[in-house]
């Protein structure tokens, strides 16, 4: 069986930014005391991994007011939407792989062999037109 291109984007893959884009790409926009409480982190923390993210291009921050107390926004950007997006496909893929048990594993393999092997075009040989060789 032919195992798919790991492409996991360490930008977006690590725990807590994996997280702020998961709630990001739910809504519109979000508080940033709302993603320090929902993914337990001090302030300081969260500041990092926004700041990450910024770099990337994957959410922008937007300060305000709300009344009188100041506020600071965050919203996945059209390509934060799509990195995440992205994650999330290699994410299934893997959890896929996980799931197809040894036997499934082993039938797929020789289901293909077979394929070849009824291939009259198809020149590879298989181990026994192969003479043993020594190990050494």
């Amino acid at each position: 069986m032919s195992h798919p291109t790991v492409g996991l984007d360490d930008v977006v893959h690590q725990r807590f930014r994996l997280g702020i884009l998961a709630i990001l790409c739910r809504g519109d926009r979000v508080e940033f005391g709302y993603l320090q409480q929902a993914l337990d982190l001090s302030a300081g923390n969260l500041s990092r991994h926004l700041t990450t993210l910024v770099n990337a291009k994957l959410i922008s921050v937007e300060k305000g007011y709300q009344g009188r107390r100041p506020r600071t926004w965050v919203r996945a950007t059209r390509a934060g939407r799509r990195a995440y997006g992205e994650e999330m496909i290699v994410l299934r893929s893997l959890l896929a792989l996980a799931d197809v048990t040894p036997d499934e594993e082993a039938a797929d393999e020789e289901i293909s062999a077979e394929t070849r092997d009824r291939d009259p075009g198809n020149t590879r040989t298989t181990g026994a037109d192969h003479e043993p060789t020594e190990q050494g």
